[in-house]
């Protein structure tokens, strides 16, 4: 099948992979700083997050080691020292009350809130994808019927179906992959409704009809020559369901449904640092900062492989800022 077949059949608004698009794509990455940056912070968090328990070795630090002596018990438990109990040994502090290192903890909890983001992206990826083609691909009433319940999961409260969810599970279930298969099979409902109206449109060209004429059954043409054409969209929606997952995940820890001590992650550290924005700001702004930078940089990444994989958007999107601008 040639690449002109395949690019034909992505339609507007992607551009579907063939020889060198991978290269074209990175090429058009290096070329905005944006981007640039945005992987270097990602690669930065991912290499720290791997790293974590070599870094708890070199600082000799244990992040679930009590330090009753570094906090001033008078007072409740804040650390003692300026900006949380900064020192050579805690190079960002100490967390109120209990005094265990912070910049180990917080390594850690990327760990997890990483972990989550990436491992239900991945599940909501792979339920809708395969829950949009049988929907395109099914006959009329298996298509309806797939059709009406990815309607219903869409309607679902993501959030408040999460909180109950995760309350039932009995406490000896892994919470992080608790949460993965929580948030992924609860949020693939977008997914799966673009992969049905992209498979619809692609099924009626003529490269699927040679491959179906060819004697393809519909696996083979799913496999050979849809998907294919719907990896650009659907990398597309996966790199914005990376911080949505991860946004899900800090919220159900802070709320006490997520990550249960003392595994650490950023959400339960900002639900217990509500106790002592006062007394300590930097236990509350350290793991806030994380989390919105973590999530800006997947934002701006998403955004810029949005643009690499369809350049014509981007043009779009500039003339209509021109013609905005002379009006």
């Amino acid at each position: 099948m040639t690449l002109l077949a395949h690019q034909s059949a992505s339609g507007p608004g992607v551009t579907a992979p063939g020889p060198g698009a991978g290269r074209q794509v990175l090429r058009r990455l290096r070329a905005r700083p944006s981007a640039v940056a945005a992987a270097a912070v990602l690669a930065l968090l991912v290499l720290l997050a791997l790293t974590a328990p070599l870094f708890a070795h070199l600082t000799g630090q244990d992040p679930n080691a009590y330090h009753d002596e570094l906090v001033d018990s008078a007072r409740g438990g804040v650390p003692l020292g300026s900006f949380g109990g900064i020192s050579g040994e805690h190079w960002l502090g100490v967390e109120p009350g209990t005094g265990r290192d912070l910049f180990t903890r917080l390594l850690y909890g990327a760990r997890i809130s990483l972990l989550v983001a990436l491992g239900a992206t991945l599940v909501q990826v792979l339920v809708g994808v395969g829950v949009g083609l049988a929907a395109a691909l099914g006959g009329r009433f298996a298509g309806q019927l797939v059709s009406r319940f990815t309607d219903v999961m869409i309607a679902l409260p993501l959030l408040v179906v999460a909180i109950a969810l995760t309350a039932v599970v009995p406490a000896g279930f892994p919470r992080p992959l608790l949460l993965i298969l929580v948030i992924g099979l609860l949020d693939w409902g977008g997914l799966a409704r673009m992969v049905r109206a992209q498979t619809l449109s692609l099924k009626e060209l003529d490269f699927v009809d040679a491959a179906r004429l060819s004697g393809n059954g519909t696996l083979r043409i799913a496999r050979r020559e849809l998907l294919p054409s719907l990896a650009a969209p659907v990398i597309t929606l996966a790199a914005i369901k990376v911080p949505t997952a991860m946004v899900v995940e800090a919220s159900l820890s802070f709320l006490g449904v997520g990550v249960k001590p003392p595994t650490p992650s950023w959400g339960q550290m900002l639900s217990s640092a509500q106790t002592w924005f006062r007394a300590d700001p930097t236990y509350v702004l350290l793991p806030a900062g994380l989390l919105f930078v973590t999530v800006l940089a997947i934002t701006v990444l998403g955004d810029a492989v949005r643009t690499a994989l369809d350049p014509r958007e981007d043009s779009r999107l500039r003339v209509g800022t021109r013609k905005e601008r002379k009006a």
